[in-house]
């Protein structure tokens, strides 16, 4: 009676319903049944990859083949079994012919980097034979190469810095010298290659450890292969761009900014050793840029900057054979650069940062900066370029120019020399009086000439530093330009414009003041007409050196760059009238300023418009906005 007692008792107890989830009787038979149904594959001791073939080859029989390639497929071999599959396979690479491809793929598939190097070396000597032997597996087997560059998603713990850590690095070391292997052995493995680069380059999108792991494969080509330079440099050119594109400055400058706001009040709530101690701890991965791929393109840069710094070595020792030859290396290699920039860079408006890749590398040697300086020259005054490329060309000489810091002042006035030369030219061929002055028309010669301002604008300072250079500038004859009846200053950018008339009135190189107050006078007229703040013709282009805004590369821009500073003259006499023309110019499109305009009259704040002169310049919007709305001022006659 107790027990039976005791017994309703636990039974009471069991009754309860618990919180915890239970499996029904019907759905443990599923799984064990699923668990037994599931079909495993076994090597079969006496019956291996040597008898699967046999029966295909003897009596048609694929069934062996079929369980052969199941059973790799679903196992994973350790190194013995590895090393004699792979032996046995290239005892008969011969024979696998294309209808052996499952079995031949499926051996081509197995994990090899990470293993021994027993088993790393019977993995190539096998691939190395069955590549040669039919060219039918070279494109999977190329493709499965390249696969293997491309790092997992959860791989980012191996890429420390940007680099791969050593057990990383020495698997990658297995695959390249696999790959070098394959095309020193296969002539035709070159398309091959290049195609499963192209294809396989990682989407934007991804992590950052991705994309920068790829790239690093690619560079590493490049070493034993510098066959390869000039296709994977314009391929990394294409890809770099893509992400520049998506990385636009004004998205970078906002993310950034609020991130300095959110440190500036983190530097209030904590002691400034604690801070110091912390900041000398960062890396790039503790604190990248806010823009996921602003910091992509930045860590790309980086490892960009380092490989052409390998293009430019310095010599061993102090001969001048030994010298120029480095010398003739280097300029073979930036022919090489300039070609893929004319193919890829060039072409596209407006990007922010791929075209550091040629500012850094002519940075190195004086003679390179000139280089690529002559191919630009070339491209402007051919006129069998297009008028767009000779556009682009003008604005990439202007802003290196006017940026590059390495680049001499006798090469600054030799391009000034040639630029004004060919403007006057221009004018002289050119029947002022019956020719169209159009915009459109005369695109080159106005970019020209605004090229011509903002260079002498920008670099105010060495080009008035004696007496001598002075001189120089009296020999362009700039009040001719200005004075013609093309009227280049119209259409220049007003900050251009305002910094260039600052400068010849300092100096007394030119008067603009009143050709700039009828421009003022005409285009107020046309605002006021057409009921927008954009004047009709202004010239829609960009100085593709503005300042540098990713933060690791950006180290290595920041020495050779040059930062807009006005002349001491200017300085003394910066006493800009709020309604004067100049300044109706500037606030007018200040106020709506054209897609595509340099980022210095928005965002630069080391450029020509100056904080003091901005807020006046503000002031004069405001006004004008009010002669908008209530009619003409007095004074103004139509």
């Amino acid at each position: 009676m107790a027990f039976n007692s005791s017994m309703s008792v636990i039974s009471g107890k069991t009754s309860l319903s618990s919180i915890l989830k239970s499996y029904s009787t019907s759905e443990r038979e599923k799984a064990k049944a699923a668990v037994i149904n599931k079909v495993r594959f076994e090597m079969p001791k006496q019956k291996g990859l040597l008898e699967a073939v046999k029966a295909v080859e003897e009596r048609q029989n694929f069934q062996p083949m079929s369980e052969f390639v199941g059973y790799l497929s679903e196992n994973t071999l350790d190194d013995n079994e590895f090393i004699i599959i792979l032996n046995d396979a290239r005892s008969i690479a011969n024979q696998l012919s294309p209808k052996f491809t499952t079995l031949v793929e499926a051996l081509l598939s197995q994990t090899w980097a990470y293993r021994s190097p027993e088993a790393r070396k019977a993995y190539i000597r096998f691939c190395l034979d069955i590549l040669v032997a039919h060219n039918k597996y070279l494109s999977f087997g190329i493709n499965h190469l390249i696969a293997l560059w491309i790092p997992h998603e959860n791989d980012i713990s191996l890429w420390q810095n940007g680099n791969p850590t050593a057990e990383l690095e020495d698997a990658l070391q297995a695959i390249h010298h696999l790959l070098d292997c394959i095309l020193n052995a296969i002539p035709m493995a070159f398309d091959a290659t290049l195609d499963a680069i192209e294809h396989s380059f990682p989407y934007y999108k991804k992590s950052t450890h991705i994309v920068v792991g790829y790239v690093h494969n690619m560079l590493q080509l490049l070493e034993y292969k510098p066959i390869f330079e000039e296709n994977i440099m314009q391929l990394l050119m294409q890809n770099l761009i893509i992400l520049d594109v998506h990385a636009p400055r004004t998205a970078i400058e906002e993310l950034e900014s609020d991130d300095e706001d959110n440190d500036d009040e983190d530097e209030n709530k904590e002691e400034p050793e604690m801070f110091e101690m912390d900041d000398c701890k960062k890396t790039y991965l503790d604190k990248p840029m806010n823009h996921p791929i602003a910091h992509t393109l930045d860590i790309c840069m980086v490892k960009l900057f380092n490989f052409l710094d390998s293009k430019n070595p310095q010599p061993l020792q102090n001969s001048d054979a030994e010298s120029q030859q480095k010398t003739l290396e280097s300029l073979k290699f930036l022919r090489m650069l300039i070609k893929a920039f004319d193919n890829v860079i060039l072409p596209i408006h407006n990007t922010h940062h791929a075209q550091f890749i040629v500012f850094y590398f002519c940075s190195l040697k004086q003679c390179l900066s000139e280089t690529f300086l002559a191919s630009l020259w070339d491209k402007i005054k051919n006129p069998n370029c297009s008028a767009v490329i000779r556009q682009a060309a003008v604005g990439y000489m202007a802003s290196f120019l006017a940026r590059s810091k390495f680049v001499s002042i006798n090469t600054l006035k030799y391009y000034l020399k040639e630029l004004c030369a060919w403007a006057h030219k221009y004018i002289r061929d050119c029947d002022q009086y019956r020719s169209n002055g159009s915009l459109k028309a005369n695109l080159v010669f106005f970019t020209v000439c605004q090229a011509i301002f903002y260079v002498i604008a920008f670099r105010s300072r060495d080009l008035t530093v004696d007496k001598r250079s002075l001189l120089f500038l009296q020999s362009l004859h700039l009040s001719a330009l200005v004075t013609c009846n093309f009227n280049p200053l119209r259409v220049c950018l007003p900050a251009v414009a305002t910094a260039f008339a600052g400068v010849t009135r300092a100096y007394q190189l030119a008067y603009c003041h009143a050709i700039l107050e009828r421009n003022a006078r005409r285009k107020l007229a046309t605002v006021y007409a057409n009921e927008t703040a954009t004047p009709e013709e202004t010239l829609d282009t960009f100085f593709p050196f503005d300042p540098y805004l990713l933060k690791v590369s950006g180290q290595r821009i920041t020495p050779i760059y040059l930062v807009y500073q006005a002349s001491e003259v200017e300085n003394m006499n910066d006493t800009v009238d709020p309604i004067s023309p100049s300044s109706n110019v500037n606030s007018a499109t200040t106020s709506s300023r054209k897609r595509g305009d340099s980022e210095m009259m928005d965002h630069d704040i080391d450029d020509f418009i100056l904080t003091d002169k901005r807020q006046r310049l503000a002031s004069v919007t405001r006004s004008q906005e009010n002669q908008f709305t209530y009619g003409l001022s007095p004074g103004f006659h139509i």
